[in-house]
């Protein structure tokens, strides 16, 4: 598949030149240039059909590769048949009644131990319950190979038109702690290729006044909303000017590693502020001292300069979860279980007030460690940083 992206992408770039060869053709006065550029877009077909051949020539044999492997299987399973004739204490017969056995046990076990999630209103999103999480869907290492292991991705969730397909990444390059440049992309083939990014610069150097802490942020609106440096400050980052605004949180929210999310084995450096976004916006997601280190809400009016809107505080002690992400509403918080394993375990309810600790959602990680989640209500996938790696999890609703 990334052999095709190449081809394909070469394929965009190659026409988009002869698109700009014709254009100066047309306004040629002189024959002499005429005939040059004649020569050039010639040249440029010739290129162009060399690479369309190629794209051919690549799937056909893909295509004859998935023929010759289906043929293998097929023998292999014919053989296997056979191999089982000779299996007289019919040890693979019992070998498979076990399986079925301990499989039809686990689900009971979860079924029984699993309760619902909380169901959103349907005059809020329409979603329903959400009953279970798929994937991976996507899974790449970064551009960036495994030297950041902390950072954040995703789409901007409120695009102005016509960047609607555009993804934004950034990278903690100091110490996993700070950053100070958004890197952009057109397409999520370009992202996951490494080609024509854009990078847009908060500052000069890391750290500095307004530096990104921590990998906790989100893009809405054309802005980055992220932990200000060395402050309990929100930062507000309009991509197209590179200003920067700024509220403030509570004067006793933790920073600087004060509230981080973590585990028992170890804690995610200056995570202290969570940034979510669902269907209605932006929030920030912090503990304070007079809340006992348990987590609060609050939404953020995504005005220039930002404002805090309504808060809600919670039970939650804030580093005993992993992460947390927003959906219509609804704050959800994840656990570690073990290396492989993550788990939607709490939910707070921002409409009723109600909390749950009794969730028991699971899903398969690539990586040990989760620096960053959030939510895409224009998808309904979870975007995920791991440990140098990008994924996305589809989140199913009933």
């Amino acid at each position: 598949m990334t052999d095709l992206d190449r081809l394909v992408l070469g394929l965009q770039q190659r026409i988009k030149q002869l698109e700009d060869d014709v254009v100066m053709l047309e306004k040629a006065k002189s024959n002499l240039y005429a005939a040059v550029s004649l020569r050039i877009i010639e040249l440029e077909f010739a290129e162009i059909q060399d690479l369309l051949n190629k794209l051919n020539r690549t799937t056909s044999d893909y295509h004859h590769q998935g023929v010759q492997a289906a043929a293998q299987l097929d023998d292999m399973k014919g053989a296997m048949v056979e191999l089982e004739k000779f299996d007289k204490m019919q040890v693979i017969k019992k070998y498979r009644e076990n399986q079925m056995k301990k499989t039809l046990e686990q689900c009971k076990d979860e079924l029984k131990a699993s309760s619902p999630p909380p169901t959103a209103s349907p005059g809020r999103c329409g979603l329903g319950q959400m009953v279970n999480v798929a994937g991976p869907r996507t899974s790449s290492i970064t551009p960036y190979s495994t030297s950041y292991a902390y950072g954040a991705w995703g789409r901007d969730m409120k695009p102005a038109p016509g960047e609607e397909n555009k993804y934004w990444l950034v990278v903690l390059t100091s110490s996993n702690v700070y950053g100070y440049y958004v890197r952009q992309y057109s397409t999520l083939s370009t992202l996951l290729l490494g080609l024509g990014p854009k990078d847009t610069y908060i500052s000069n150097s890391n750290p500095t006044t307004n530096t990104i802490q921590g990998p906790n942020m989100v893009m809405y609106s054309n802005a980055l909303y992220y932990n200000c440096y060395n402050t309990y400050s929100v930062c507000r980052f309009n991509m197209t000017t590179r200003s920067v605004s700024t509220v403030a949180l509570p004067s006793d929210t933790g920073y600087n590693n004060k509230f981080p999310f973590g585990h028992l084995a170890t804690s995610y450096s200056y995570t202290d502020m969570d940034f979510a976004t669902d269907e209605s916006g932006v929030y920030v997601i912090y503990g304070t001292t007079s809340n006992f280190g348990n987590v609060v809400i609050s939404k953020i009016e995504t005005s220039n300069p930002p404002v805090l809107g309504q808060t809600w505080k919670t039970s939650l002690y804030k580093i005993t979860a992993t992460n947390t992400f927003m959906v219509c509403g609804v704050l959800y918080a994840t656990r570690y279980l073990d290396k492989e394993t993550e788990q939607i375990f709490y939910s707070y309810d921002t409409k009723t007030n109600k909390e749950r600790y009794d969730l028991k959602i699971k899903f398969k990680k690539m990586q040990t460690n989760i620096e960053f989640l959030n939510y895409d209500p224009r998808d309904h996938l979870l975007y995920v940083y791991s440990d140098a790696y990008i994924l996305t999890y589809e989140l199913i609703f009933q």
